[in-house]
């Protein structure tokens, strides 16, 4: 067995700011902490066989190694990656070494004991402090000075610590320390909020910051607002010091840090523009199909990137609480899952949004909205939205679509299914009438596998009001003016609605069975609105696209309950949802119905 050879004397040129590429240290213990962050935090006595520091702390994407015993006593890792923070009040503290990437050489079952006598890095001698490199012109040269200042007189003490390359991780921020500068991308950032109340009134906007460590967020109020909201740009990295921190409020932010920042006169922001020389992490996409989004938990974050099929119109309403006034605009989004979702957009984002040259759109951090068992996304606070973002899936996006892809979309994400906790079991046509269903005080429901055999193309829209929350038919003026009655409002413009009458057919009857237009748009493959056009201005392509339905298999959810017309009971039909067959999923449904027929196989 042969150890790695500890690199002897680096702790204290390491502590006194000499950065050493990799070296080679010895774990002598380590000791959970006691922290106010949410995550867990580990503090370790660490050598190099002449010196040792205790006050050296691993960042918190390591945790798992101490968790699989990878970090025990005695082991010999290679640091890959840290830095050097100085923690506490007025830089009178300690300099704590973080760690943030290592790899172990030797566990500590092979090595069994301590290597050398080390004694504390402070009693270093003055020549173990000295660079290694003497000659003057190998000395590496002091960084560029970011070029954008605030003409803050704190800017001579922020430029020292850049220079030096002293930067503090986030991780180590806390409010009882207050001389620090970080240097961080931003991650995302809000538009610009304004409020009004008893307290007075304001403005504010907020961004999520990142680094190596970890996350924060920051908000800038009132003047600051003004002042950097110009200057922050999303994916740009900057150096920023003098904010003041305060334990975060979990309601507004998810990020994973027990404090969050708040810009104050004497902060100082810088851009860095030489980023590319010590790279902060790029911000990362967890890009899921727009298909897995009808799977995800209700209010869950998701990042997923589509094509703006459809653009909605800019809505204007007021909350009933507050009697403020909001924007807001919702565009549909497709993606080589062959589903579409809708996404709502608010305030300056809104009115801003040109999607008629149907962009690629990537979005980060948007909330799952659920609602009749449709669901939808919409942007909000920390959400990042990009526009043709040249990365190669929106490159691939994009080939797609202009090649017809997006013509046949057939899993309408947002489709509202009506019901959510109704029994949804297997039947078919025939029991389902011989049961009587539908003659109760309340509808029932079941599902079946059945084959459309026609589908009625008269009576199959309507106009409808264009606001997203009323979907009532509209009067013709006849002056290019439609009423609706329910919102007493004449608009210039209306929103086609579906209304699809269809025979649909198992292996034991048929029915008549009516669709509205989520349901109605998931079965012909086409929005309302091309649907409604073509059936205005177009019959030949309107024929197209009804006769494609004919003679297709899907899974049917269908409500049933008798309704009356004049003096006449009918039993109608409606489909709550549909969706194309499972077969794996179908046939164990028959095997089970074959085992109860026969009693075969039900003790196995």
């Amino acid at each position: 067995m042969v150890l790695a050879t500890l690199s002897a004397g680096v702790i204290a040129r390491i502590m006194h700011g000499e950065v050493v590429d990799k070296p080679v240290l010895q774990i002598l213990a380590i000791k959970k902490i006691n922290s106010t962050a949410d995550a867990e935090r580990y503090r370790i006595l660490i050598s190099d066989g002449k010196y040792f520091n205790s006050y050296a702390m691993l960042a918190s994407q390591l945790n798992v190694m101490q968790h699989n015993g990878e970090l025990d006593e005695f082991t010999i890792v290679q640091l890959d990656k840290y830095v050097t923070s100085m923690v506490g009040k007025d830089g009178a503290g300690k300099r704590v070494l973080i760690i943030s990437e290592l790899t172990v050489l030797n566990p500590g079952a092979e090595v069994k004991a301590k290597i050398g006598e080390p004694v504390t890095y402070e009693n270093a001698a003055k020549q173990d402090l000295a660079p290694k490199a003497a000659n003057p012109a190998s000395q590496p040269l002091a960084k560029k000075e970011p070029v954008r200042n605030n003409n803050n007189n704190n800017n001579v003490t922020m430029n020292s610590s850049i220079n030096s390359g002293m930067t503090h991780p986030i991780s180590s921020l806390s409010p009882y320390q207050n001389k620090w500068v970080i240097k961080a991308r931003v991650t995302s950032k809000s538009s610009i909020r304004t409020w009004n109340n008893a307290r007075g009134e304001g403005k504010l906007f907020s961004m999520d910051l990142m680094d190596e460590s970890g996350e924060i967020r920051a908000t800038a109020f009132k003047e600051q607002c003004d002042k950097f909201f110009d200057l922050i740009q999303v994916d740009s990295v900057y150096y920023i010091s003098k904010c003041q921190l305060k334990p975060a409020n979990k309601q507004y932010s998810t990020l994973n840090n027990a404090y969050e920042m708040t810009f104050s006169g004497e902060t100082v922001v810088q851009l860095c523009e030489d980023a590319d020389d010590d790279p902060i992490p790029e911000i990362k996409y967890n890009l899921i199909p727009i298909s897995e989004v009808s799977g995800m938990e209700n209010k869950a974050a998701v990042d997923t990137i589509g094509i703006c099929k459809e653009v909605g119109e800019l809505q204007s309403f007021v909350a009933r609480t507050t009697n403020k006034e909001f924007t807001k605009r919702d565009i549909t989004l497709v993606d080589m899952s062959n589903s579409a979702i809708s996404l709502t957009l608010w305030g300056d984002e809104a009115v801003n949004f040109d999607g008629h040259v149907q962009p690629v759109i990537l979005v980060k951090g948007t909330r799952i909205n659920e609602f009749n068992g449709g669901k939808s996304l919409s942007l909000g606070g920390g959400s990042i939205m990009k526009i043709n973002p040249d990365i190669p899936e929106a490159h691939k996006l994009r080939g797609w679509f202009d090649n017809g892809g997006g013509d046949n979309v057939a899993n309408m994400v947002s489709a509202r299914t009506g019901g959510g906790n109704f029994s949804t079991d297997w039947m078919t046509l025939k029991d389902a009438r011989a049961r009587n269903l539908g003659s109760g005080d309340k509808p029932d429901y079941f599902q079946c596998k059945a084959v459309v055999h026609i589908v009625k193309q008269e009576n199959s829209f309507y106009r409808a009001c264009p606001q997203s929350d009323c979907n009532k038919k509209v009067v013709d003026e006849g002056n290019d003016q439609y009423r609706c009655e329910k919102c007493n409002a004449l608009y210039p413009n209306f929103k086609y609605r579906l209304l699809i009458n269809m025979s649909i057919g198992d292996w034991t009857s048929n029915r008549w069975v009516s669709s509205f237009n989520e349901v109605g748009e998931q079965l012909l493959g086409h929005t309302s609105q091309e649907v409604g056009e073509a059936l205005e201005n177009d019959p030949a392509k309107a024929e197209q696209i009804f006769s494609a339905l004919n003679f297709t298999s899907h899974i049917f959810k269908l409500r049933c309950k008798n309704e009356v017309f004049g003096d006449m009971t009918r039993n109608k039909l409606t489909v709550q949802s549909v969706a194309p067959i499972n077969h794996k999923e179908y046939n164990k449904h028959l095997l089970k119905e074959l085992q109860e027929l026969t009693g075969i196989g039900s003790s196995n």
